[in-house]
């Protein structure tokens, strides 16, 4: 039924507006959209919860990789990070979102590690943060721009793969294009996220801001260590370093997160950096900090699995496509906006892309659209559900170290800010890529 996605997504955006725990908001519109297209309420759960698995590496991976943060916070060395930022920039706000963004940009392309940076960089820099009045939904703009902007522009890293995919699936439905000739599509709907980052970080959000409320207990840590000196570089320092190189090593290398991070955690004990009888404290911690994100990619995967088993998408395109008849304009525009709504529910550009591209192709081919173009809709599409979605890793992750100590809210510091700045402007010059290409 082509309505239950369109219905699906609004419950889900609706419940999450209201504030509602985002893994409720997903249960919700994932069954949803298995009633409306005649489904059992066991036999939607059954889908969804069968969906679930083929996330279960990440979660997993988010695991070790909130724990590995924790061992290395507790070295010390993230301290002395905050000192020399605090001794650099001082108030220079825009400088320090900045140079989150373009951190944020190298974890896509030159060390491709997607979000495992954050809880290790961002949670140190929260008491920073409160003491510039920064706005945090500032740098949840930045991280997402970084988490982003680079794989649909540049086709090194995440980008190659996100390039790949498309020029697969675009193969696999009857149209060839070049790895090239996807890269130089991408790049005017790029150029708008691009505008969305100086609008967010010059603009909306250049203000101070104070910080708001948080954790009591969190915040009895920070008043506990305010007064302690900076520590100097030691030994620990050293073999923290070496065992974070290793990890990216292994992540670049082999490309498993779950054997990277879990190496980077076994050398924190090996090294005797974090104490053995820390272990439980330190995998405690870890759940804590990033468990939340790692169960949400699993109720995401399966919503997304309940909207292609029960062929909503499908169904959506099929009756748009029925009376755009051969205006450029207006297909290019229906089409985008059939993969807002898909995408941003199931909240992942890459996994996207092959179910758009199926429903794409062959308009665009009807219409008289060129493999550019094609190329440049599929692209735009399956960028826009990671910008803005709540069930998106470019939103959850950045959410995951700004809502440490309990003072960011993801929906409205870092949803909405990122569904405003990006997924409009990626909207609006994905459109033009179309029909100027």
């Amino acid at each position: 039924m082509a309505w239950a996605v369109i219905v699906s997504v609004l419950i889900l955006t609706i419940l999450s507006l209201l504030r509602v725990n985002v893994i409720i908001a997903i249960l919700a519109a994932g069954l949803a959209a298995g009633l409306m297209n005649g489904e059992s309420l066991i036999d939607s759960l059954d889908i969804l919860v069968k969906g679930m698995g083929d996330q279960a590496s990440v979660a997993l991976s988010y695991i070790l990789l909130g724990a590995f943060a924790v061992a290395i916070g507790y070295s010390g060395i993230t301290g002395i990070l905050v000192s020399f930022l605090l001794r650099v920039l001082k108030d220079r706000r825009t400088t320090m979102v900045l140079v989150i963004a373009g951190v944020a940009c190298l974890s896509q392309n030159v060390i491709p590690v997607h979000i495992a940076f954050i809880p290790l960089l961002i949670p140190p820099l929260l008491k920073l943060f409160d003491r510039m009045e920064l706005d945090r939904r500032a740098v949840a703009s930045a991280l997402t721009f970084g988490l982003q902007a680079p794989y649909v522009m540049i086709p090194v890293g995440f980008g190659y793969i996100f390039h790949e995919t498309i020029q697969k699936a675009m193969a696999a439905n009857g149209v060839s294009v070049t790895m090239p000739t996807i890269a130089q599509s991408l790049l005017i709907p790029g150029s708008g996220m691009i505008a969305g980052l100086f609008v967010a970080v010059f603009i909306t959000y250049r203000k101070k801001r104070k910080p708001l409320k948080g954790d009591s207990f969190f915040q009895e840590e920070q008043e506990q260590t305010e007064g302690f000196p900076s520590q100097s570089f030691n030994r620990k320092h050293a073999l923290t370093i070496l065992a974070i190189f290793v990890t990216l090593f292994i992540q670049a290398y082999w490309e498993s997160l779950v054997i990277a991070a879990l190496a980077g955690l076994l050398l924190m004990f090996v090294f005797r950096v974090v104490p053995f009888k820390l272990g439980d404290n330190i995998m405690t911690e870890g759940i804590a900090m990033m468990g939340t994100i790692a169960f949400v990619m699993l109720v995401a995967a399966g919503y997304a699995n309940v909207l292609t088993e029960t062929d909503s998408v499908s169904a959506l395109v099929e009756q748009s496509s029925a009376f755009m008849g051969n205006n450029q304009a207006l297909i290019a525009f229906i089409l985008l906006l059939v993969g807002l709504l898909v995408t941003i529910g199931i909240g992942s550009s890459f996994a996207t892309v092959p179910i758009v591209a199926a429903l794409f192709v062959p308009i665009c081919v009807s219409a008289g659209f060129s493999p550019m173009a094609t190329a440049a809709l599929i692209g735009t599409a399956g960028a826009l559900g990671d910008a803005g979605s709540p069930a998106s890793d470019s939103t959850l992750g950045p959410t995951s170290g700004l809502n440490a100590d309990g003072r960011h809210n993801h929906i409205w510091d870092t949803c909405v800010p990122t569904f405003l700045h990006y997924n409009i402007p990626l909207f609006l010059f994905g459109w033009m890529a179309a029909l100027m290409l």
